[in-house]
């Protein structure tokens, strides 16, 4: 009989009266001894029994042995829990603060009150694993339309046993926390931000007429240049060397002058925050500039909390991901070649949705059913003006069925079932190409006439579908990689509307909301909350568990 058994057995005869002497067979351990102790530890298991998290298992892994029952074992568990801020989480949520006082409470309360902290200080260590690995905040609470299940854990509870019993809870903790470059860069951000919110304030930039420009000479510009060393940029400043850069600062007399230095700072600090990077410091840039540094922190810490969420669907190659508050798609290709593209996604009246699919097939010369939304909204009233706005549009009504009907014979202040589709051509707003992928809200990838519209920074413009520049490359690659024999240029000059063509093997697409996360050179870059979603998070990351 191995010692797990012996133990169990031992507990069993403890919990029924009998004497160890009563107990017929193999070796109590030495840490059985205490068997009021070990009735209480088994005991308390037993109620926990069916709990979300894996208590059970974790005592089981350790021959159920306690874990918690030296000082030195608690401060280890305590100093682990506090690092959990790095990761914008709470420590005290998993009673970080608490946990030293109640450890000597149960030391003089006895065996029941020692036994029932063990098992809180694991349920401590356990959900402080599990948010670090799947979030705090379950998404479908805050995204209405998130549509995958949270993933089960990934990481080895053994190995976390193994560190326990080594004093070792961070590398318990690594073995949960997200491992992507993206993931370390923003706590690396978030450390820096709460540094800088611990400094106090510089002076704000005042509202102007006219925009700072460079060569600019202005008692804004040194103001200008403390913000900017506030938010990281070395030497726009003169200041005692022994001080922090906004501790007894002065502006030398030259720093009212707004010269190249300061030009390039502005825009590197522009391209981080999602502006056009001229080094023109007018309204939106200044806004940026003063915003609030704890603004920035809380920022972080919501976008490490997706950063969790999306986490399992970040390792599969190949795969396509929509960085819907970036304006970008990025294409993982499977020989691990990046293909980046800029987007336009849904207005903030009509927002893009979080969604989590796989491509199937293209839509070639594609014709436009117009959604009904955009219809009644848009087009209806156009129409009723005057109905040569079809005819211009190349704009064809169709009945259920599917047959077209004159325009001249529908009662447009109540046209009942019909709808409207524009044919296929340079004009249609889908363009010549659509990537198909299956969801509840009709959202497709697609071309566009509308090619300028990718030049401008604030690119959330559309009614939710998203519009790729450069989808003909894109197309072309996810035939190739899918092992498909078409070529696009073939498919495009075959004519006929609407061909669909099917990907021999389904490539993963996503579309994600991140509000502030790492570009191609590691920095991280905040964007604007075109569709107000980070304050739900946050509140959620703030209630108490």
């Amino acid at each position: 009989m191995n010692e797990k058994q012996t133990l169990r057995h031992w507990a069993i005869g403890a919990a029924l009266g009998l004497t160890l002497s009563q107990i017929p067979f193999g070796t109590i351990p030495a840490y059985a001894a205490n068997a009021p102790f070990q009735q209480a530890l088994t005991q308390h298991l037993n109620a926990e029994q069916g709990g979300r998290l894996p208590v059970e298992e974790f005592y089981q892994l350790r021959d159920e042995k306690p874990a918690w029952q030296s000082e030195s074992a608690v401060e280890a568990l305590i100093a682990a829990l506090n690092t959990l801020e790095s990761d914008g989480l709470n420590p005290a949520d998993y009673r970080a603060d608490r946990l030293m006082s109640e450890f000597q409470s149960s030391q003089r309360l006895g065996d029941s009150a020692q036994a029932a902290f063990d098992i809180q200080a694991t349920q401590a260590l356990l959900l402080a694993l599990d948010h670090l690995e799947r979030g705090k905040v379950n998404p479908r609470d805050v995204e209405p339309n998130w549509d995958v299940a949270r993933p089960e854990r990934g990481y080895s509870l053994l190995r976390v046993v193994h560190a326990v019993d080594d004093n070792d809870l961070e590398r318990a903790f690594s073995l949960a926390r997200p491992s992507s470059s993206e993931y370390q860069q923003l706590r690396e951000a978030l450390s820096q931000y709460r540094k800088i919110a611990t400094l106090g304030s510089a002076p704000y930039l005042s509202a102007r007429e006219e925009s700072l420009r460079p060569g600019d000479v202005d008692d804004d510009v040194a103001v200008l240049r403390q913000r900017l060393t506030l938010w990281g940029e070395p030497g726009l400043l003169s200041a005692d060397s022994s001080a922090y850069p906004m501790i007894g600062v002065q502006a030398a007399g030259d720093r009212r002058t707004f010269d190249a230095e300061l030009e390039m700072a502005v825009k590197r600090f522009q391209r981080r925050h999602q502006l056009t990077d001229d080094g023109v410091v007018g309204e939106k840039t200044r806004l940026a500039i003063n915003a609030p540094a704890a603004s920035r922190v809380d920022q972080l810490r919501v976008n490490l909390e997706r950063a969790r969420w999306i986490t399992p669907m970040q390792a599969s190659e190949p795969r396509v991901w929509v960085d819907i508050a970036g304006f970008q798609l990025h294409y993982i290709r499977p020989n691990g070649q990046q293909w980046n593209a800029r987007v336009v996604v849904g207005s903030p009246r009509r927002e893009t949705p979080i969604i989590h699919s796989s491509i199937s097939h293209l839509t070639i010369n594609p014709s436009w059913t117009i959604p009904p939304t955009i219809m009644r909204e848009d087009v209806l009233p156009r129409v009723r003006q005057s109905t040569d706005y079809l005819s211009q549009h190349n704009m064809q009504v169709i009945n259920m069925s599917g047959a077209q009907l004159d325009p001249a014979e529908v009662d447009w202040q109540r046209p009942g079932g019909v709808m409207l589709r524009q044919v296929a051509g340079n004009s249609n707003p889908l363009g010549r190409v659509v990537v198909r992928f299956p969801n509840n809200d009709m959202i497709y990838l697609h071309d566009t006439p509308a090619q300028g519209l990718f030049q401008r920074d604030q690119r959330a413009l559309s009614s939710g579908c998203v519009r790729v520049e450069g989808v003909r490359e894109f197309a072309q690659m996810l035939l190739q990689d899918s092992g498909s024999r078409y070529q696009l240029s073939s498919l495009l000059n075959s004519g006929g509307s609407d061909r669909n063509v099917n990907l021999p093997q389904r490539i993963p697409v996503a579309l994600h909301y991140l509000t502030a996360w790492p570009n191609a050179e590691g920095e991280v870059e905040f964007r604007s909350d075109i569709y107000r979603r980070d304050a739900s998070v946050l509140a959620a990351l703030q209630r108490s568990v």
